[in-house]
């Protein structure tokens, strides 16, 4: 685990997490939902608005000149985190979500037709389900879907007997937000490409605990958002292979994302601006990258590891003290998430008594609801760590736990 005093430092830097709630201090265990933000990300947001707060790009004057070579810095700056060969690889987006809906929508436009096929999982968020719904209702294409084993593992031999000469794209997350798993996703990707198959993978969950290597994983394309890595909100990422790009439509058109426009016809620019219409959030964007630079200063090992080892240690109390909770997601090597029921108890009844003791946790389906039918339930109550939680939080939790198990009998 990370040592006390480097903790302690850590931790002076979200000034949110000295909130006290109905007289106790707060324990903010929402972390897969958003992250917290460190002082140096908001200070990154006031200097924007305060110092260089002009629209980007074809502005002459300097305070446009500056925030465009922000935001440019800020796309070379997450290009190299991520391994991507050029930073005009990097689509600056709203969120994960938006990233997926623009590679639905424009390259599953040109790659899925009638009988064609796409292959999802049963652990798939609704942003990398819905998407292709919508686009699935226009294509007339069918979608298969992965089974999970008991401990919420992918069935790498379901997923390899799916394909078919009709797959035409294969889309599934790095890490689920429910389970925590982390799915094996170089191989899974090598399998699909073996059948020259593209591969999209959100990796939302992935990006603030794990090392992204774009061109190790072999990815066609990548999505994470800012906000759950420390970052500002209201911004994404999506990677492509430059290749890939180049050939796909525009996702919307607009000011930004064109060459030449008249009403015989347009043209449009080059990359990555052909797929970002309109004003980017250029205060945000540059925002990325001191949120960056805090998880480099710490390091993705020492981060996964500090998440880990609170992981065992919650999940060995949980089992050992609560009686009749039951755990989803048991896969080694998961993420810090542990998602859970007391019983038969509504998760939402759980996750407010939780509150009321000062404890911040997720309740519900989590916009995986194919995942909770699969699992026969409607909901659970979700915990998930970040690297600013401490042992003496994971125990402020056990604890909570425990009296509300009492209290609901």
């Amino acid at each position: 685990m990370i040592s006390d005093s480097r903790l302690e430092a850590i931790r002076a830097e979200f000034p949110i997490l000295g909130r006290e709630l109905y007289g106790r201090p707060m324990t903010y265990l929402d972390n897969t939902a958003t992250s917290q933000t460190p002082r140096r990300v908001v200070d990154a947001v006031v200097s924007g608005y305060t110092q260089t707060k002009a629209n980007v790009h074809r502005g002459v004057h300097t305070l446009s000149q500056e925030a465009t070579g922000l935001q440019e810095e800020a796309r070379r700056r997450v290009a190299a985190w991520i391994g991507a060969e050029s930073h005009e690889e990097v689509i600056f987006t709203r969120g994960t979500t938006e990233a997926i809906n623009l590679v639905a929508s424009s390259f599953g436009g040109m790659v899925l037709g009638e009988g064609d096929e796409l292959i999802l999982t049963v652990m798939e968020h609704h942003a990398n389900i819905v998407p292709w719904q919508l686009l699935q209702a226009r294509k007339g294409f069918s979608i298969k879907v992965v089974p999970i084993d008991a401990e919420g593992r992918l069935d790498l031999g379901a997923y390899r007997s799916l394909f078919s000469e009709r797959t035409r794209m294969v889309s599934f997350c790095h890490a689920s937000n429910v389970l925590g798993t982390v799915n094996p996703v170089r191989e899974m990707i090598a399998e699909a490409h073996r059948r020259c198959v593209p591969v999209l993978v959100d990796g939302a969950q992935a990006a603030p605990h794990l090392r992204i290597d774009v061109r190790e994983l072999d990815a066609d394309f990548y999505a994470f958002s800012a906000h759950k890595m420390y970052g500002p909100s209201g911004i994404g990422v999506l990677y492509g292979k430059r290749a890939l790009l180049e050939k796909m439509p525009p996702y919307q058109g607009g000011g930004e994302m064109i060459e030449h426009v008249s009403f015989s016809g347009t043209t449009f620019a080059e990359l990555p601006f052909k797929f970002e219409a309109g004003t980017p959030d250029f205060v945000g964007i540059p925002a990325i990258v001191p949120a960056i630079e805090f998880m480099e200063e710490i390091g993705l090992d020492a981060i996964a590891g500090h998440e880990h080892a609170l992981l065992e240690h919650t999940t060995e109390r949980l089992l050992a003290e609560v009686p009749g909770i039951r755990l989803f997601g048991t896969a080694p090597g998961k993420c810090a998430i542990i998602s859970f029921l007391i019983g038969d108890h509504h998760p939402y009844d759980v996750g407010m008594l939780l509150d009321k003791l000062g404890v911040e946790v997720r309740t519900g389906h989590h916009c995986a609801q194919p995942l909770m039918e699969h699992l026969g339930i409607e909901g659970t109550v979700r915990a998930s760590f970040a690297v600013y939680n401490t042992i003496e939080e994971a125990d402020r939790f056990v604890d909570a736990v425990k009296r509300v198990a009492m209290i609901l009998g």
